[in-house]
């Protein structure tokens, strides 16, 4: 990770203290930036704080920064106890749940409370920016900056331009990330699912197709995407990881958008999501898990 402080007004403001909110702001923080990490569930931010302290103190554990570099991010990271605070940030990153209605809503709010040169970004894996940007008066200024989980540990961050988005807005979101140490790919058109959820999902759901018809276990469908094609993780172990819930609602919204069946929901991922066995966070999806 980059550790160097950023040139640009480092006043950064995530919305949603969740794993992903958490996680952009322990990065965030660690590279020099003031951040104000806010959620309207009260529970949140005392959750992520103890998130961003385990996260902090393995990265210290493993001597990949000090206790001091530590302490002083740490330091850094505030929790904002209304919208209100969106008024003093520079960029805003929302990271809320994955539903459209409750993102654009938020955007609708950040429009009335930001400041004019802010730039408003939105981490959803799979909602058209545009459609976004439509809830504000400057669509020019919405970007969306995908960030992989964990946000410390990967190192790609897809930047989406809305049919609106700035050349200008890209470039200070392009500055944005890579002061956080990320890669920065671009999405120039506005696409249902970008480039990366498009692609895993596309796989997530063929692979539930096969272990759902008898073809393979799911061990076996992993085992060949991992040595067939050098992938690091088998599509349902990925699926585990993310999420089954919030992969079934990003192939709904790219279904929606595309109108292709390559996002139709199978139901045996439909049923997991029923049944709550959702992956690693609920303790069983395609694997067994500890519960997180």
């Amino acid at each position: 990770m980059n550790t160097q402080p950023s040139t640009l007004p480092q006043t950064l403001m995530v919305l949603g203290a969740g794993l992903m909110g958490a996680g952009i702001a322990q990065v965030a923080a660690e590279t020099g930036w003031r951040v104000t990490l806010y959620d309207t569930d009260p529970q949140a931010p005392p959750r992520a704080r103890a998130v961003i302290e385990r996260s902090l103190a393995a990265r210290v554990r493993k001597h990949q920064c000090s206790s001091a570099h530590a302490a002083a991010a740490l330091d850094r990271v505030k929790f904002g106890e209304s919208l209100d605070a969106a008024s003093a940030a520079n960029v805003l990153v929302e990271a809320v749940f994955e539903d459209v209605d409750i993102k654009f809503q938020l955007f609708a709010e950040l429009d009335r409370i930001a400041a004019p040169h802010a730039l408003l970004c939105s981490n959803t894996s799979a909602i058209p920016i545009t459609r976004l940007a439509a809830a504000t008066s400057r669509p020019e200024s919405v970007v969306g900056t995908h960030f992989f989980s964990p946000v410390p540990m990967m190192e790609l961050c897809e930047l989406v331009a809305g049919e609106q988005t700035s050349e200008s807005t890209l470039g200070k979101a392009t500055d944005f990330v890579e002061s956080l140490g990320k890669t920065a790919v671009v999405v120039r058109r506005d696409v249902p699912g970008f480039i990366t959820t498009r692609l895993i999902t596309a796989l997530v759901l063929e692979a539930a197709r096969l272990v759902e018809a008898g073809v393979a276990s799911a061990a076996d469908i992993d085992t060949a995407c991992r040595l067939g094609f050098g992938h690091r993780m088998g599509p349902l172990a990925t699926c585990d990881l993310i999420g089954a819930d919030v992969l079934v609602n990003a192939a709904k919204v790219m279904y929606a958008e595309a109108e292709s069946d390559v996002f139709d929901v199978p139901e045996l991922l439909a049923r997991m999501v029923a049944d709550g066995k959702l992956g690693r966070k609920t303790g069983g999806g395609f694997y067994p898990h500890s519960p997180s």
